[in-house]
């Protein structure tokens, strides 16, 4: 005859919940205490967190001694955002307990979920130090170094499950684990090493982000990289971040439309990536396609208003279409705000913009902003020493000629020049 606890899961998976909540009550009058255990651990493993509390709690009661109860039931506390509940079980538990261990594992799953990093790799350390070949206490060192970005430090724990037999630990791939670690640990080619190992059929995303990147970096490998975003793209189109590698590599084949659809694409799913807006305005406007680079920046800044580099690429476009009054507007929404820190290139294109409005005042303020911050830019010395020499500012011309010459000592007709300001 079926116990309580199993008509009640019966009854729960055939949302039979009125009749599961009676099941519940005999389970816990009249079912042994193993079986209760285990009902517990099923109800917290599809989220009645509720009904496992009391099941443990009840046998806690029980088994006062039992410190392996304060240890669940100190994780469904965590579970609930009750810290100092999960505290005051943990707290209970000393150095000579048999659930010590455990309660360590779940005192850095506490101070993880509390940002507190340093106290929860101390837990996880401490585990380790008093059982190093205990593979569970090795996969959470791992995957704590892992996920806090410390991927050097985990590699040598995943090693450590790989070569114990490991290969695949709590539903994890340990050999696509340290292939990826290897990768954002900037090691291209201990990571192909494992990487390469892992069937098409059985790489995650991530991993194939990771081969395309690597690959992406061997021009001879461009068209593996491709294929790895490609494939990529069509398993999780959603997987934002393989866009721009993936135009970019687009663009180094000199396949330029096919460049533009594919930041084009990246917007379609991600439209507050400005590096993306950036790299397809840029693109478009290679291809000649103005208008298009155009509402590219203008979608970019309606979702991302204050990201420098779509002002200046918009604005420097601006300039480029001679929209003199159109860039004046749009640039001085930007100068009347106090905490937007100016781009030189601003100045500049301040600068250019009302010289081609003939409203020289404002010119040469702008000529004169411009000048300290872009001494080491060959094209806007040129242009400044021409200015200041038609404006017949001979000093200002001077310094933007001196700089020019020094930047290209090669342009003789130039040298030429500067050399007769100097009579």
């Amino acid at each position: 005859m079926a116990s309580y606890s199993e008509r009640m899961l019966d009854e729960l998976s055939s949302g039979q919940l009125e009749e599961a909540k009676k099941s519940f009550a005999l389970a816990l009058r009249h079912d042994d205490d193993e079986t209760i255990h285990s009902l517990a651990e099923e109800l917290y493993a599809l989220g009645f967190s509720t009904n496992a509390k009391r099941a443990y709690t009840k046998l806690l009661d029980k088994y006062p001694e039992e410190d392996i109860l304060r240890t669940e039931l100190a994780e469904i506390a965590i579970a609930e955002d009750h810290t100092d509940e999960a505290l005051e079980y943990l707290a209970v538990i000393t150095p000579d307990s048999d659930a010590y261990l455990e309660a360590l594992m779940v005192f850095a799953d506490l101070y993880q979920s509390e940002g507190l990093v340093e106290a929860a790799e101390a837990k996880l350390v401490e585990a380790y130090t008093l059982a190093p070949d205990e593979p569970v206490i090795q996969f959470a060192l791992a995957e704590f170094y892992n996920g806090t970005g410390m991927y050097q430090e985990a590699i040598p724990y995943y090693r450590g499950l790989l070569a114990n037999g490991e290969r695949h630990f709590s539903g994890v791939d340990v050999v696509s684990r340290i292939g990826v670690a290897y990768a954002l640990s900037g090691n291209a080619e201990n990571a192909l090493g494992y990487l390469e190992q892992i069937k098409d059929t059985e790489m995650t995303p991530d991993v194939r982000f990771q081969l395309g990147l690597i690959y992406s970096a061997d021009e001879e490998k461009y068209d593996q990289a491709i294929d790895a975003f490609e494939k990529l793209i069509d398993l999780d189109p959603s997987y934002a971040g393989v866009y721009n590698p993936l135009g970019q590599l687009y663009a180094q084949k000199n396949e330029l439309e096919q460049a533009l659809k594919t930041y084009q694409a990246g917007l379609a799913i991600d439209q507050f990536n400005e590096k993306t807006y950036e790299n397809a305005a840029n693109m478009a406007l290679q291809l000649g396609e103005v208008a298009e680079a155009e509402h590219l920046y203008q979608a970019g800044l309606e979702n991302i208003p204050d990201d420098a580099a779509l002002i200046i690429g918009y604005s420097n476009l601006l300039v480029q279409k001679d929209a003199f009054v159109e860039n004046i507007n749009f640039l001085n929404e930007y100068m009347e705000d106090d905490e937007f820190e100016i781009d030189p290139q601003l100045y500049w294109n301040l600068a250019r913009s009302y010289t081609g409005l003939e409203d020289y005042a404002m010119a040469t303020k702008y000529w004169n902003a411009a000048l300290p911050f872009l001494l080491d830019n060959s094209e806007f010395l040129k242009a400044a020493y021409y200015y200041f020499l038609e404006e017949g500012e001979k000093a200002l011309a001077k310094e933007a000629l001196a700089n020019y010459v020094r930047l290209n000592p090669e342009d003789y007709a130039m040298i030429e020049l500067y050399e007769e300001l100097q009579d």
